[in-house]
Order: C-alpha cells, then sequence, then structure tokens
C-alpha cells in the first residue's frame, strides 16, 4: 500500500524523478498524493498535495522551479478521511519538518496525549504524531537524535522520509515492517518504497533492514541502527527491465499481464527445469522431506495458488499440505505437527499478514521458504529459502500472471520432491501453448455483453476447478465489482441454489473428465430455474456446445489454463462499466498493513 519516492542529487530535477517514481507505483493502490519540493527562489519547501491521482500533483507542478531535493507519497487513507489535509506530505507545528510515511503507529494516540498535549494538529492522521515528536525532541537534540528518540517510541510499521526545511540538503529516512530502498547513481540518491521507483535512475540499491536509519545527501549516504551505530552498506545491481512498465499497445496493464502469461510460463521452465543453476536446491527439499507436515500460509489470489499447490505437492509428492489464511494464522495459529515446514506464497513479498506469520514461526524456529515475484522484498530475505516467481513486475492491482507462475512455481517443487514419471517441462510448455492458443484464437468480449450482466455471479467447478471457481471470482469482484462467488459445484443444492434466479450468470469450469458429467448436472439444474450459463472446458471433457475450449494440458495444472478465460472476462466487464480496470476502488497491490 502507498508509495514513498524521495530524491536528492545535483543535475535531476526532484520533481520529476518524484513524480516518475510515484507514477510507476500508483499500481500499489492510493487514495491521494502530494510532493514537497525546495523552492531555490525563496529558499524555502513548497508543498501540493490533494486527494485523487498523481496526475493533479503534475498539474499543479507544471510550472515550478528545478528543484535539488523533493519527497512525495501516494497515500492509501488507514487515519482520517480521503481529504487533502489528510494527504501527505504532513509537515510539524511550526512547518520545520517535512514527512512522508507508509504504515500504521499503532501507539499514536498515547503518544499524542503523553507527549503533544499542546500541539496544534493540521489532519487526523497517525503519520503527524511522528512530524511533531521531531520537532519537540529537536529543542534539546540534534536532529539526528531526535529523529532516533522518536522512532524508538513507534510501535507498528513505518517507512519514513524526513526533511528538515533548516538543512536543506538532507533527507533522512527510517524503516520498520514498511518496505523501502535506497538507490545510487552519479546523480543523486533515490529512496523509495518499491525498486520499480527506482529504475532509470539508480544504478544500484540496497534494500533496507527493520530499525535502520538512514542520512542522504547528494554525495553520501550513512546508513546507522537505532543506537546510532554506523553500518556497512551493500549495495546490489538493478536488474529490472523498465520496459515491465510500459503498457505498449495495451490499453490496460491487466490485458497486458494476462497475454504475458505464455512467456512467464516458459521463463519458469527455464530458470528452473533447464538452467542447472537455479534448480531448486538439494537443501530446500531435504528440509521439506525431513517435515511431516506442510503448511501454507497465503492471502487472496495467493492463497487460491496455494490450495492448488496443496492439491499438486500431495498428489505428486504424498506430503500432507494444510493451507492457512496469513491473518487467521498469524493471531490464532492452529495446532502444529512435531515438525512442520511452512511456505510463505505472496507476488510482493511484502504482505504484513504474511510476515506476521514469519515472524512467529522464526521464533519457533521453523524452517520457511518464501514463494515471491520480488526476491529484494522482505519475506525473500528474512525466510529460511525463497524461490522467485520470474513474472517480472505485475502492475496490475489483480493479480493474473503471479497466480499463474505461483502454481507452475509450486508444480515444479511438487514434481522435484516425488518421483513422478512425467516430463514436467514438456507439460508447462504444453500450458504455455495452450494459454497463447486460448488468446490468439478465442475472443470472450461478446460473451462478457451477452451474458455477465447482473448484479450478482456464480463460478463452479469441482476437485481443481473448484479452487480457479475461488480465484475466477475474487477477478471479477475486486474489478467489475459484480458479487461474485466461486462454490464447490457439488455444493449448490445445500443453500446456494436458494440464489439463483431468471437470468443470473453460472460459469461452469470442466477440466476433469471423470467428474465432468456431474459438473454438468449441477448446471442444469441452475438452468431449470432460469440461469443463464458459460462453460468452459479442455478438449478432452468438452461437449460440442461448449462456450470455451481450451487444449488439453496435464491434469494437474489445469488451474494455469482454466484461469486465463475468467481474468478476461473480469477484464471486459469492467471495461463495459467504465471502470478503472487497473486501480479499482479501495485495493492496493501490496498489503503492508495488517
Amino acid at each position: 500500500m502507498c508509495g514513498i519516492v524521495g530524491f536528492v542529487g545535483h543535475k535531476l530535477d526532484a520533481k520529476d524523478v518524484v513524480l516518475s517514481g510515484l507514477t510507476k507505483l500508483e499500481y500499489r493502490g492510493y487514495d491521494s498524493a502530494g510532493i514537497s519540493l525546495f523552492n531555490s527562489k525563496f529558499r524555502s519547501f513548497d508543498i501540493y498535495k490533494d486527494f485523487g491521482r498523481v496526475q493533479k500533483l503534475k498539474d499543479l507542478t507544471k510550472d515550478t522551479l528545478k528543484s535539488h531535493i523533493g519527497i512525495g507519497h501516494t497515500r492509501w487513507a488507514t487515519h482520517g478521511k480521503v481529504t487533502k489535509d489528510n494527504a501527505h506530505p504532513h509537515y510539524s507545528q511550526s512547518k520545520r519538518f517535512i514527512i512522508v510515511h507508509n504504515g500504521v503507529i499503532e501507539n499514536h494516540d498515547e503518544l499524542k496525549s503523553q507527549y503533544l498535549r499542546d500541539s496544534l494538529f493540521y489532519s487526523e492522521t497517525d503519520t503527524e504524531v511522528i512530524a511533531q515528536l521531531i520537532e519537540s525532541f529537536s529543542d534539546t537534540l540534534s536532529v539526528e537524535n531526535a529523529i532516533l528518540t522518536t522512532l524508538k517510541l513507534l510501535e507498528g510499521s513505518y517507512a519514513l522520509l524526513v526533511i528538515d526545511t533548516q538543512m536543506p540538503d538532507t533527507i533522512y529516512a527510517a524503516k520498520n515492517k514498511s518496505p523501502l530502498v535506497l538507490g545510487i547513481s552519479d546523480d543523486g540518491v533515490t529512496v523509495a518504497s518499491d525498486l520499480m521507483a527506482l529504475v532509470g535512475f539508480s544504478s544500484k540499491y540496497v534494500a533496507l533492514a527493520d530499525h535502520t536509519f538512514i542520512v542522504c545527501e547528494a554525495d553520501s549516504v550513512k546508513l546507522y541502527n537505532l543506537n546510532h551505530e554506523i553500518l556497512p552498506l551493500n549495495y546490489s545491481e538493478i536488474d529490472l527491465d523498465e520496459s515491465f512498465s510500459e503498457l505498449g499497445e495495451y490499453q490496460h496493464y491487466m490485458l497486458k499481464e494476462i497475454y504475458e502469461q505464455p512467456s512467464v510460463v516458459s521463463r519458469i521452465v527455464q530458470h528452473y527445469l533447464v538452467d542447472e543453476n537455479k534448480m531448486i536446491s538439494d537443501e530446500i527439499l531435504n528440509d521439506i522431506k525431513a517435515s511431516d507436515r506442510i503448511y501454507v500460509l497465503a492471502a487472496g489470489t495467493s492463497m487460491h495458488a496455494g490450495f492448488v499447490g496443496k492439491y499438486i505437492l500431495e498428489e505428486l509428492a504424498g506430503l500432507p499440505v494444510e493451507v492457512h489464511i496469513a491473518s487467521e494464522f498469524a493471531y490464532h495459529t492452529p495446532l502444529l505437527t512435531h515438525k512442520p515446514f511452512f511456505i510463505m506464497i505472496s507476488q510482493s513479498g511484502e504482505t504484513a499478514d504474511l510476515r506476521a506469520c514469519l515472524m512467529k514461526t522464526k521464533k519457533l524456529k521453523y524452517k520457511t521458504l518464501t514463494i515471491t515475484n520480488v526476491k529484494t522484498s522482505t519475506l525473500a530475505r528474512e525466510s529460511n529459502y525463497y524461490l522467485e516467481l520470474f513474472a517480472g513486475p505485475e502492475i496490475a492491482v489483480a493479480s493474473t500472471k503471479a497466480y499463474v507462475a505461483q502454481i507452475g512455481v509450486l508444480s515444479i517443487l511438487g514434481y522435484r520432491l516425488s518421483n513422478a514419471s512425467f516430463d514436467l517441462k514438456e507439460a508447462l510448455t504444453k500450458v504455455a501453448l495452450s494459454i497463447e492458443d486460448f488468446l490468439e484464437h478465442q475472443d470472450v468480449s461478446s460473451l462478457v455483453h451477452k451474458i455477465i450482466t447482473k448484479r450478482n455471479c456464480f463460478y463452479i467447478g469441482r476437485t481443481l476447478d473448484y479452487y480457479t471457481s475461488l480465484e475466477a471470482a475474487l477477478k471479477l469482484k475486486e474489478i467489475s465489482y459484480i458479487q461474485t462467488e466461486g462454490f464447490a459445484a457439488g455444493e449448490l443444492k445445500h443453500g446456494t441454489i436458494a440464489l439463483i434466479e431468471e437470468g443470473t450468470p453460472v460459469i461452469a469450469l470442466i477440466s476433469n473428465p471423470e467428474i465432468s458429467n456431474n459438473t454438468r448436472s449441477n448446471l442444469n439444474e441452475v438452468v431449470a430455474r432460469g440461469a443463464t450459463t458459460i462453460k468452459i472446458s479442455l478438449s478432452n471433457t468438452s461437449h460440442k456446445d461448449d462456450d470455451i475450449i481450451l487444449k488439453d494440458v496435464h491434469p494437474l495444472l489445469t488451474p494455469m489454463v482454466m484461469v486465463v478465460p475468467t481474468q478476461l472476462f473480469a477484464y471486459y466487464a469492467a471495461l463495459e462499466r467504465g471502470l478503472d480496470i487497473d486501480k479499482p476502488r479501495n485495493l492496493a497491490k501490496s498489503v503492508t498493513v495488517e
């Protein structure tokens, strides 16, 4: 959630760097935006902010003078309504300190009553408490010590950028739980909440650890712990391709990412089944085999991939697997077996609920593996092991290619743990070809226009198709705002069929030949009650009147292809309604608050 970008340097205009970075981070989800820039004419800092999109900031700042330093923010509201006053940046009472903040300060009310009873507040946010505390401590302490003293009082999560208007050549930054990365180049220093914001402006980066504090000037960076002890800076090369953030021929990122899925599957094959240097290590496999149960922890789309992964791991490797919602597991942990192994699945690698789970499992000294799209993420760094999805940056809030990649990597993990005799490389290649064939030759927009027209919609399926139904329903509801549910087809008669009325859309997923007739029988039951239907099948389960028929793939990999038409259903349903497809209301790409 939210985005942070700051820049201090020589040649570049800070406005351009910050606004470019914020634009790249729009996918994270936000409802307001703001920027603070140094005004060289008046030797002061100007603040521009408002609710709405980053484009407003671009319009507000189009005539500003070139600035060597600036900080910016996109806000997803947690404390206080979506208003101009609650948008970041915030400043302290005298306006000496300017701050942007990602995260949640859990004890802000206590700090306010204990230290800031007489302070004047300009907003309803928890963030402003931080600025006010820094100012209050700066009366008797140096700026760095005032910030450090404040940080030690904060409970919760934060990624902070702070400017002292009396020192207009320095950005102070700090990190706990919320992600923050530092990038350097000959042009200056950039600090941001996501590596994407550094691309094009920095050549090297450092992913900051929790409870660290940095002092940035154009030509120098110093990293400290909260005891003000200096720490080493270990830089890595930025290897992201800027073209991933470009739309190219596509109208929306979601559509682009749907069409990238065949190449994502091919990339996974190349990295894990061809390139021996990147194969899943024996150390990971041995630790999993030594366990007595696998626990998969995830949220949302990643959890649906986890359900598919459970099926694959149990079928191939014969290992018992449980799937848990991360936000529930973190605070109500079930009874565990004697030697569990934990798999965390997260597109961003920054999911706050998962991180809470990781902290708990690490405390109990259990082994953990993170499957993520971001190898520099907190979860990847803090787990015992990680496996990269190689999907490339996913910009649209509604996950598509990362979901397919997660199932692909889980299938490879299951395969490596088993004695399976089929050729997984060939099987995944067929998946890529099946998706590609569908995207090239079948158009679903007319089906959406004709059938998905009601306020409610249902997906039904059995076994693996049930898990796909859950993901399909989530996609449709999150970007088209149509109330959609996914059900095990056999459960319809146990209550859900009461919701079927004339014209209700019901979409059936039919990929398992053994129970194809069962699902079709359930479909007949809803047709008899007035439902309009869409049937998606594979060649070996198809009837001639099915609406979408996909090329056959290995039975365990069917979710990777069956989900693709449903992704397009969601896309075209939202397109017909004129909605913001890549940035649906109230949602964020990277959920970094619990």
